[in-house]
């Protein structure tokens, strides 16, 4: 774990998780909320991005703590695997300690490994369940009880995805994730926080083959992919003063795919 600390003492705290690799939604939505005037604490998981194609980003959180700094932002990485019931609790824990109250909770985190209906194992679909579902419920849980923040200013947001044939544990997961991230719109409405889903849609970020790019742009109107700049800019909007009346609202954010 990393932190640098900015002279500004004004700057909210948003916590955004699932910020491992500088090409990932995540680390875009950090540095479209750092140049807001945010201040960011971050995790990510290394061993996560080691099974995966793209393998792991050397550097990575120390690059993306960089870009924050450059925009004025205090940072904080936190290394955690979300698939521990533990975690949650030791995140808010250490980015209170290092920067504060947290007031926008920003969770891009997941784990998904294409498997269907007939190939996917119990392993892997309680390994989705814990950190798609059960690690959002916990974090929304510690947000809930440590929130201090004046009403009407705090922030829930969790990215999800509607793919589901051939990836059913990575989809069902986020099915939850959602009804699971909703119900904080008015459970948590006594402290005037709000709590939104964003679907990004195809966004590659490594993960895609060339015939899947090509009929990704093939079925969106605008003739193109979408970039995490363009999740980025919603959840800013969202995070604002300006975003407060999107409450409860899953909202899709991909050009108009088909």
């Amino acid at each position: 774990m990393t932190i640098e600390r900015s002279p500004a003492a004004s700057r909210p705290l948003a916590l955004g998780t699932g910020v491992g690799r500088t090409v990932g939604i995540g680390a875009g939505i950090a540095r479209r909320l750092a140049a807001s005037g945010w201040d960011i604490a971050h995790t990510y998981w290394t061993p996560y991005d080691a099974r995966m194609s793209w393998g792991v980003e050397s550097g990575a959180s120390a690059a993306i703590e960089r870009d924050l700094a450059r925009h004025g932002a205090a940072t904080a990485s936190i290394e955690a695997d979300l698939a521990d019931p533990g975690t949650p609790a030791r995140i808010f824990d250490e980015a209170e300690r290092l920067l504060g109250a947290v007031t926008a909770l920003v969770m891009c985190h997941c784990e998904s490994v294409d498997s269907g209906l007939l190939n996917t194992t119990v392993e892997s679909f309680d390994r989705h369940f814990a950190v798609n579902a059960r690690a959002t419920w916990l974090l929304i849980r510690e947000y809930g009880t440590r929130y201090s923040g004046a009403h009407g200013s705090g922030r829930i947001i969790s990215l999800t995805s509607d793919h589901t044939v051939g990836n059913l544990p990575y989809g069902a997961s986020k099915g939850a994730l959602d009804r699971i991230t909703l119900a904080a719109a008015r459970e948590l409405a006594h402290l005037g926080v709000t709590a939104n889903v964003v679907n990004p849609g195809p966004v590659d970020t490594g993960w895609m083959s060339d015939e899947l790019r090509a009929t990704c742009v093939s079925q969106t109107p605008l003739g193109r992919l979408g970039t995490p700049q363009d999740t980025a800019h919603l959840v800013d909007f969202l995070c604002s003063p300006e975003g407060q009346w999107i409450n409860g609202q899953l909202l899709m954010s991909n050009g108009g795919l088909a």
